[in-house]
């Protein structure tokens, strides 16, 4: 697996009016509502590329396709996606980290906006990603 960078990291919020008085309120950063939903985030915080607040909802319909999370699964607290070169990298590593052991939440797949990603949950409650985002790589095609 080659990854390239932190392609994201996001706060998983089971309260995310309550988690962006922190993050917006007493820290100030430049989050921006994303969707219709409660999903906000930025692309303007130096040294990230992505940093939001995903309320719960959202990430377990990412990872299980409902709203709810799952009985049974431990609760997340943050998400972190390491980008790779592209999508097929995406499954390739998926691969490699099921013959490593790990139980992937899903696999590889391409989500509405372009993203293509796997995901699994470690212990500690941190979704992993391997992700390719192309918006990413603009830059390195111009």
């Amino acid at each position: 697996m080659n990854v390239l960078m932190i392609a994201s990291m996001s706060v998983v919020a089971a309260d995310p009016p309550q988690s962006r008085k922190l993050f917006m309120d007493a820290l100030g950063l430049p989050l921006e509502k994303y969707d219709a939903d409660e999903y906000y985030s930025s692309e303007r915080i130096p040294g990230s590329k992505h940093f939001g607040v995903w309320p719960l909802s959202q990430a377990a319909e990412a990872c299980f396709g409902t709203p709810a999370w799952p009985a049974g699964r431990v609760v997340p607290q943050a998400s972190i996606e390491f980008e790779v070169e592209d999508a097929e990298a995406v499954a390739a590593a998926g691969s490699e980290l099921q013959r490593a052991g790990y139980e992937l939440l899903h696999p590889a797949r391409t989500e509405p906006w372009g993203q293509t990603v796997t995901r699994l949950l470690t212990e500690d409650g941190l979704i992993v990603g391997i992700s390719y985002a192309p918006s990413l790589h603009d830059e390195e095609r111009a």
